[in-house]
């Protein structure tokens, strides 16, 4: 009897914890009102709270009756908080992706990589190509994800081009476009991979590290990011 009711007052305070616990009251409050909550979290600000859905980060007060759908900045470092911590959230198993569903392209001895999401009618794509040109020791991996309009049919004509590597590169930087494709491209599969990870436009990088960082990057800030994301 004793021992039952001693184990009984060992375990109030863990209770009373959980029952006090803002951040998990918040998880119940907010998945009521906003879906699926996998994590919250306690941010820089006293009384913010940092929120993690599936794909996206938020913040809220302690309530869980505001939300911040923005990014949060550390002016004296100008660190930008919300970015580092999205792409840590949401980083990837590089290793896993399904290459086979990609053209490959090495440069020099290939040692280090890249994947990316990428568009034959985007011209930030494009432009992307002109850098990676500059870049040197790098293994690619492109995923056509034909996101514009009229993409889709010049996606299955690399896809189906003897050298995939080359139509590419030719269609990309001349303007060349294959013969048109009689194959299969897999397109659908790549638009599923990119909904699983939640990459919406062209071009994505995906880092070694498994970062995403969506957008068009220079040849010099491509070499920074190589060497600190491998």
């Amino acid at each position: 009897m004793y021992r039952t009711l001693l184990l009984f007052l060992l375990c109030l305070p863990c209770a009373h914890a959980a029952e006090i616990d803002p951040k998990l009251r918040l998880k119940e409050v907010l998945a009521s009102r906003l879906g699926e909550v996998t994590q919250v979290n306690t941010s820089p600000i006293a009384g913010l709270y940092e929120v993690v859905t599936p794909g996206r980060l938020f913040y809220v007060d302690e309530s869980g009756q505001y939300l911040l759908d923005g990014e949060l900045f550390d002016l004296k470092t100008r660190h930008n908080i919300t970015k580092a911590r999205t792409q840590q959230l949401f980083a990837i198993q590089f290793d896993k992706l399904p290459f086979e569903l990609a053209i490959k392209k090495v440069k020099g001895k290939g040692n280090r990589k890249l994947a990316y999401f990428t568009d034959p009618n985007c011209r930030y794509c494009k432009a992307l190509e002109r850098e990676l040109r500059k870049v040197d020791n790098l293994t690619v991996y492109l995923f056509l994800y034909p996101v514009l309009e009229g993409s889709a049919e010049k996606v299955r004509a690399v896809w189906c081009s003897k050298d995939r590597a080359d139509a590419w590169d030719k269609l990309m930087s001349e303007g060349v476009l294959p013969v048109p494709g009689k194959c299969d491209a897999p397109t659908d599969k790549v638009i599923a991979l990119a909904a699983k990870h939640n990459v919406n436009g062209t071009p994505a990088l995906v880092f070694a590290n498994g970062v995403i960082v969506p957008g068009y990057m220079p040849a010099a800030e491509l070499e920074k990011a190589l060497e600190s994301n491998r």
